[in-house]
């Protein structure tokens, strides 16, 4: 089965994470959820925002990528949110990347490099009218469009982080719909 370095998003290393990290466990893969909060989570992104620019956004990215050294470079890495900004960088710059999953978010290209690297695979997920995410949608159109392995998928809704089943912004049919791309792509690795 596949291993994945899954980053957290903006409101912590939430139960709703951890539970989305259980149904890839649950399907055979091992998934590495490291805490980029230390035990730290928060009731809104606002709140999650303050502290991570309070603490500073590249010692927490930072520890996104010590996460990484300490395994194996043949990874999925995946990201909700925030934690796509750690993801990306490393699924585009780390020799060995598996695929990745951008849940929520998607950077250009270009932040990291001149092109999607050849044969790593990569899904990208967001809701149509979820206002972070309309932020992102052009670089995910690009990127879908130039890789020939990358994957759009939009779901109806307008909820941000609506696959952390411990937040209100949950939406179960679209997360169950998600799981199952999710798994599909991770059982072809």
């Amino acid at each position: 089965m596949t291993d994945v370095l899954l980053f957290h998003h903006i409101q912590g290393l939430t139960d709703g994470v951890t539970a989305f990290a259980d149904e890839l466990r649950s399907a055979g893969h091992t998934v590495h959820t490291p805490d980029l909060f230390d035990g730290r989570t928060f009731a809104t992104i606002e709140e999650g925002f303050a502290f991570a620019r309070e603490t500073g956004f590249d010692v927490v990215r930072a520890r996104g990528m010590n996460a990484a050294d300490a395994l194996d470079p043949a990874l999925v890495y995946a990201g909700f949110s925030f934690g796509v900004t750690i993801a990306q960088r490393l699924a585009q710059t780390r020799a060995g990347a598996r695929g990745a999953l951008l849940m929520h978010g998607c950077l250009p290209v270009e932040e990291y490099g001149e092109e999607w690297p050849g044969g790593v695979p990569v899904q990208i997920h967001g809701m149509q009218d979820d206002e972070f995410f309309d932020e992102d949608l052009p670089a995910a159109r690009s990127l879908a469009e130039s890789a020939e392995s990358a994957e759009l998928f939009v779901y109806p809704g307008e909820q941000h982080l609506f696959t952390d089943s411990s937040l209100d912004a949950y939406d179960e049919d679209a997360t169950a719909l998600l799981l199952d791309r999710v798994r599909s792509l991770l059982g072809r690795l």
